[in-house]
């Protein structure tokens, strides 16, 4: 069985839930990482998390607990 996810225009068909999160998770800017589940995006830009945000010079930026 296949499914399709709709994003930004455009249509992906997978045959298992890895497979797409392979495809479609962003990569943290800093440390290149594959962001699986929280991340933080700063004007455009990715982050696994607060503290490489704040390694690429993005100010005010907090982890959420």
């Amino acid at each position: 069985m296949t499914f399709e996810v709709h994003a930004q225009g455009a249509v992906h068909v997978f045959d298992c839930f890895s497979c797409a999160i392979h495809r479609m998770a962003p990569i943290c800017e800093h440390c290149r990482v594959q962001i699986i589940g929280q991340g933080v995006e700063v004007e455009g830009h990715w982050y696994c998390g607060a503290h490489c945000a704040r390694a690429e010079g993005k100010a005010g930026i907090v982890d959420k607990v």
